[in-house]
């Protein structure tokens, strides 16, 4: 067994083995701590757990992934995901804590009086999270599949064992401790390897401004502009060129930001704290710990790609070192020599072009591309798992509270009593898992496509529902709930249509279509267009129809104003 595998081994054991511990330690035994974990979680360990949970394997693994092959077009996953996080905690996530409900269909079902509003939300945060599971899924097995030298779905399958055990016992009182966990796990294996390699080809130690310093080489070239030397040189368009109309990226970019705040696995993370003030605090925290990895990401994914240009191509396949085999043993990296030199042969145009890379990846090879010691790259595979699994169990935990508490609980049984509720809630986080296990074997697409998605789902569903709730006391159920519903619609039609070649000739027919979009928008943008559709319809229907009850209006107003105010007058 190599140095690389006894290592990989030994640290996944060791992260693996804390996670359960503390599910064990943290077992849920209430419905509210299964749910919330109890509502007593501090800002501190609020924060890391929501940054646990929103930094997916799409972005530990996918985004520089991603901004490794799309260059500067890559820029849309970072400035949407990060804008969206800092929309969500100043926009909604006080509002919603000070609302008190379990779940984002709570919410809805509650603010829209109406058991229709609750079923459209539930019908919505499957979709979305079975959507971004998916992605988690592929993710825990590509990293199974490399560094446990398994196949891809026996490494989905150890995955979904792991998030079962914590998931359905500890609920979201394990799993918010076990992401203080991951959180810690991640960013270290996240941020060693990019050290180390900003010091090996720029002298700098810090990633964040090595990758716009000057190579280490004594050449005084800037290594972007070698980046975009080695791009053209081979056909690609230059690194820091974009491509995509500004249309596009204005609307992929918003589609990922209100994506963001309605994405119900982290805004249930705001309910787990006592005070409205500590879900602000937790907020900023996490927006913090979430910059750590989002500014480092454009340096690795330039590090990565300038590494594997220089390794491979123009190369003789036969003196490719070990971790090129390795890597085409998973299938994710291959080589086909079409003109029979021995050589590798990596440019842009497919007639020629002999090399095929999956850009998933690019994080995890990178270590072995730039030959780190032994100890760093079992720590990238520790640190993979870590941030695919905190957000799979983060979602699993939405897909379990939506249909024990809200649709058994609210609308099917409502003397549902609280340990037969936990029992629902622990069958369905089980059955919710082998579902996404089956997603994660049969992946629709690479992770961080199919987690945009997911985005492009909660925008059109969630987000002009919630944004409505909390600040239009007048906004009534049946506007809400038809609102939901055609953007929901609009956006699921257009992402099989456009992404999946459904109605027109298949997956291969998928590029093809490109000139087709409706306004020039991607089906990754295309949650902002249906987002603006479902504001319109939802406003229409509510000017024709009946204003909510007064309760219903005063609660509305009653979650803006601020904790204790008007206590100072009183007394």
């Amino acid at each position: 067994m190599s140095d690389v595998q006894i290592w990989t081994y030994a640290l996944v054991a060791l992260s693996f083995g804390l996670y359960i511990g503390i599910a064990i330690w943290s077992r849920a035994g209430s419905t509210k701590e299964f749910y919330v974990a109890g509502g007593g979680v501090s800002p501190l360990a609020n924060g890391m757990a929501t940054a646990a949970d929103w930094m997916s394997a799409a972005s530990f693994i996918s985004m520089a992934g991603i901004i490794s092959f799309a260059g500067y077009d890559g820029a849309v996953y970072l400035m949407g995901w990060t804008g969206g996080y800092v929309l969500l905690a100043l926009l909604l996530a006080p509002y919603l804590r000070k609302f008190g409900k379990f779940t984002v269909p709570d919410f809805i079902g509650e603010r829209y009086y109406s058991k229709t509003a609750r079923v459209v939300a539930v019908i919505c945060a499957l979709i979305v999270s079975f959507t971004y599971v998916a992605g988690q899924m592929r993710g825990v097995g590509i990293v199974f599949s490399r560094y446990l030298e398994v196949d891809i779905n026996t490494g989905v399958v150890i995955g979904m064992v792991i998030v079962l055990f914590y998931a359905v016992l500890g609920g979201m009182k394990g799993i918010t401790y076990t992401q203080v966990a991951q959180y810690c796990v991640l960013i270290f294996a996240f941020m060693v390897p990019a050290i180390f390699i900003s010091i090996q080809m720029t002298g700098n130690p810090v990633p964040q401004l090595g990758f716009g310093d000057t190579l280490s080489d004594g050449s005084g070239t800037y290594l972007l502009d070698k980046l975009d030397g080695l791009s053209e040189e081979l056909g690609f368009a230059a690194y820091t060129d974009g491509s995509k109309s500004t249309v596009d990226v204005f609307a992929i970019t918003l589609a990922l930001m209100v994506g963001t705040a309605g994405l119900p696995h982290v805004i249930v993370r705001f309910f787990t704290v006592k005070r409205v003030r500590d879900a602000r605090k937790s907020a900023g925290l996490a927006l913090l710990f979430i910059a750590i990895l989002y500014t480092t990401a454009p340096a690795v994914a330039v590090f990565a790609r300038t590494n594997l240009i220089e390794t491979v191509s123009g190369k003789e396949y036969d003196q490719m070192p070990e971790w090129f085999s390795r890597w085409e043993k998973t299938g994710l990296i291959a080589h086909e020599d079409k003109n029979g030199d021995g050589k590798i042969q990596y440019v842009a145009s497919p007639e020629v072009n002999e090399l095929t890379v999956d850009r998933d990846i690019m994080v995890l090879a990178n270590p072995e591309i730039a030959d780190l010691p032994a100890w760093v790259i079992g720590l990238i595979a520790a640190g993979g798992l870590a941030a695919a699994l905190s957000t799979a169990a983060g979602l699993l935990l939405v897909i379990s509270s939506s249909v024990s508490h809200d649709l058994i609980k609210n609308v099917l049984k409502p003397d549902l009593s609280e340990k037969a509720e936990l029992w629902a809630a622990r069958l369905s986080a089980a059955v919710a898992v082998v579902v996404a296990g089956y997603f994660g074997i049969n992946p629709p697409g690479f992770v961080a496509a199919v987690v945009a998605l997911a985005f492009g789902l909660a925008a059109a569903s969630f987000f002009p529902a919630i944004i409505l709730g909390i600040f239009y006391k007048k906004m009534n159920s049946k506007g809400a709930v038809s609102g939901m519903i055609v953007g929901l619609c609009l956006m699921l039609f257009y992402m099989l249509k456009f992404k999946f070649g459904i109605f027109d000739g298949g997956q291969e027919a998928v590029a093809g279509l490109q000139e087709n979009w409706w306004f020039g928008v991607s089906p990754e943008g295309f949650g902002s267009i249906a987002m603006i559709v479902n504001f319109v319809v939802a406003i229409i229907v509510n000017t024709f129809t009946a204003d909510p009850p007064e309760e219903v209006q005063e609660i509305v107003e009653n979650i803006r104003v601020p904790s204790g105010a008007g206590e100072a007058i009183e007394h």
